[in-house]
């Protein structure tokens, strides 16, 4: 899916580049980024931000020269017809879908110990208020007293004196307003700390089947009837199912937390923040920020994790950075949870099956070829045009650098590159980005930047309207007509 490129600047959090560059990058600070064969100089890029519209601060510009390396490397990949998908290599960069697959299949083992098949203690469980079941009427009133308040309370009391088990329904549809509940004022079943104290004490404190006198709460006057058990005997069945589901997912996962005894280093926080702000650079990191009965936790780890606990592991990235220190150590803990998770299945030998495992490749088969064509460079596209790789790799590169280019100044949709993805490139080929050409480029857009507001602001008309603190606007000269005779 493409978004507009400054609308994802705005949320992006800065990747920094591997250090695994299998082709030393020199130190020449003239150069911001290399993506194989391809150079990004300082000149260039910070021409591209100067004139463009993006925010121009220094991780925007670490982003864009990482943007541009993974466009280039994939223009790599496809000037070779290259789509990653190698079986070793996928394995590595799908990790993520694969273990949440099998842990999930795991899951759907043990929660069914969680589920009772015995539902002869439903009623009793209802009767006992463990969930509870209502409908009312709402006369609303503004909270405190007075005449309007005294007004709808005599309104509740009303409707009170006329209302039936068998009625009801129809006085709840007669007098409550849109919104109020369901229909017949039917609020369903639910939890008594899901209503306000007032509604979930009287709700409690009926027989199934009583009506209650008028109950004042912050919404107004409610005349409740708790709903006997056959009427809602379906519904409370699936809850109290879903509510026994949860209570023993809560116990099984404070029981693997006991028997995983996890001890969190103090220096966990500074570590993880700097795994978030930088996964590939700590992919082999072995410092330690958690000890468990089964071994140390490592910064390593996390970055393997990151992408696997969160649909959108950029976002995660970027709340890990902005959090407190001090919950760290709990998503340190709920990381190791999951690894102890991962183990279990391992041990039970849980695996996928080979439809499963050939649904994740096509997933990211069609990946790289929906992201070669939001670029223009799928593999047919560059054969159309060049017949030698190495005439496709100039191409690829060129077409790259045309759409970086009208990316930035045009504000054209932008085609986003998934974690496998960028994953799968930084693997297999090579790339640098240099952290001073970057300071290099960001200082130097930002001085092109200047001139060009300034010339902008130059080239403005005179305004007519008084500036606080200088001088007052000379009005405009009234027409001849109106302008007053000597």
């Amino acid at each position: 899916m493409k978004r507009p490129l400054v609308l994802a600047l705005a949320v992006c959090v800065p990747i920094a580049a591997c250090d695994g560059f299998k082709e030393a990058m020199t130190a020449h600070v003239d150069v911001a980024a290399r993506a194989g064969s391809q150079e990004l100089s300082v000149t260039r890029l910070a021409e591209l931000l100067g004139a463009s519209k993006i925010p121009l601060r220094r991780d925007v510009v670490q982003t864009v020269a990482d943007m541009w390396v993974n466009y280039q490397l994939l223009a790599r990949a496809a000037a070779h017809d290259d789509s990653l998908n190698q079986p070793e290599l996928l394995d590595e960069v799908m990790w993520s879908a694969s273990v949440n697959s099998r842990i999930k299949k795991w899951y759907d083992i043990i929660s069914k110990q969680w589920v009772s098949a015995d539902t002869s203690r439903n009623a009793a469980d209802y009767a006992a208020g463990k969930l509870l079941a209502a409908r009312h009427i709402l006369v609303n009133a503004a909270p405190g007293e007075g005449p309007a308040a005294d007004s709808a309370l005599r309104k509740a009391q009303q409707i009170r004196a006329q209302l039936t088990p068998a009625n009801f329904a129809d006085m709840a549809n007669r007098h409550n307003q849109q919104g109020a509940a369901g229909p017949g004022g039917d609020l369903g079943v639910f939890q008594k700390q899901q209503m306000v104290a007032e509604f979930g004490n009287a709700v409690e404190a009926l027989k199934p089947g009583e009506i209650s006198q008028p109950v004042r709460s912050q919404f107004g006057y409610h005349i409740i009837r708790r709903s006997t058990y056959d009427e809602v005997k379906d519904q409370f069945a699936q809850m109290n199912s879903t509510a026994s589901v949860r209570a023993g997912e809560s116990t099984y996962i404070a029981r693997v937390n006991e028997s995983a005894k996890i001890q969190v280093r103090p220096n966990a926080a500074t570590v993880v923040k700097a795994v978030a702000a930088a996964p590939d650079a700590h992919r082999d990191d072995k410092t330690v920020i958690a000890t468990t009965a089964t071994g140390d936790f490592t910064a390593a780890r996390v970055a393997k994790w990151i992408p696997a606990f969160s649909p959108n592991p950029q976002q995660l990235r970027q709340q890990i950075q902005q959090a407190p220190d001090s919950v760290i150590p709990e998503f340190v803990k709920a990381v190791v949870n999951r690894e102890m998770l991962l183990r279990q299945a391992d041990s039970a030998k849980i695996a996928l099956d080979t439809a499963e495992a050939n649904e994740i490749s096509r997933a990211f088969v069609g990946m790289v070829a929906n992201t070669w064509s939001g670029l223009n460079i799928s593999p047919n596209r560059l054969a159309d045009s060049a017949k030698t790789t190495g005439e496709r790799e100039r191409l690829a590169a060129a077409r790259v650098d045309d759409y970086v280019e009208r990316l930035l100044t045009k504000d054209e949709q932008f085609v986003p590159i998934q974690p496998p993805l960028e994953a799968a490139l930084h693997r297999k080929y090579d790339y640098k980005v240099n952290a001073a050409g970057i300071d290099r480029a960001f200082e130097r857009a930002q001085r092109l930047r200047a001139v060009a507001d300034s010339t902008k602001a130059a080239q403005q008309p005179p305004s007519a309207v008084p500036v606080p603190g200088g001088q007052p606007a000379t009005p405009p000269a009234a027409p001849d007509s109106q302008r007053k005779q000597p």
